[in-house]
């Protein structure tokens, strides 16, 4: 069915406002996946807190336009779903884990930070690690030289006491 002018400005307002707060879209190809699986698809983008909606290629490049992610315009063709996230990995993870268990979902581009990437980047990004792993892991590299210091001086402290 097709949307009169008011549903269509409606449509792009919603995007463009989910685009404005972005820093990462991913574009993927969902031609013959089943509505089971795009529904589960949709539950898992949810909870990660990403905006998943299919689009009319028209509304998402006017959705776009004057945006940092503009130059993604050239790749928005043919039957696609956009992931919209906040986050920066986020949308990327969400389609990548659902296309490396469903072969029909195709990622075509994607962009971060106004940068437009191809498949091999978006993948790239997905594969980044959360951002509270990313802090844990910051966390215990700075940790290791204190620990390792503290075990030092303890050693030392415990030999001194034992030859006394």
């Amino acid at each position: 069915m097709a949307l009169n002018l008011q549903e269509k400005q409606a449509v792009v307002a919603e995007v463009s406002a989910q685009v404005a707060q972005a820093q990462t879209i991913v574009l993927a190809e969902y031609r013959g996946i089943e509505v089971g699986d795009i529904t589960k698809l949709r539950a898992n983008a949810r909870q990660s807190g990403v905006y998943l909606r299919v689009l009319k290629n028209t509304l998402a490049r006017r959705a776009v336009q004057g945006t940092p992610f503009e130059g993604l315009a050239e790749q928005m063709v043919g039957p696609l779903l956009y992931g919209i996230s906040a986050d920066a990995v986020a949308a990327a993870k969400v389609v990548h884990e659902f296309a490396r268990t469903n072969d029909k979902l195709v990622i075509k581009a994607g962009a971060y930070n106004g940068k437009v990437m191809d498949v091999a980047g978006v993948n790239a990004l997905a594969t980044v690690p959360s951002k509270e792993v990313l802090l844990a892991q910051l966390l215990g590299l700075l940790q290791s030289p204190v620990s390792g210091l503290a075990r030092v001086i303890a050693a030392v402290a415990e030999q001194k006491t034992a030859t006394a």
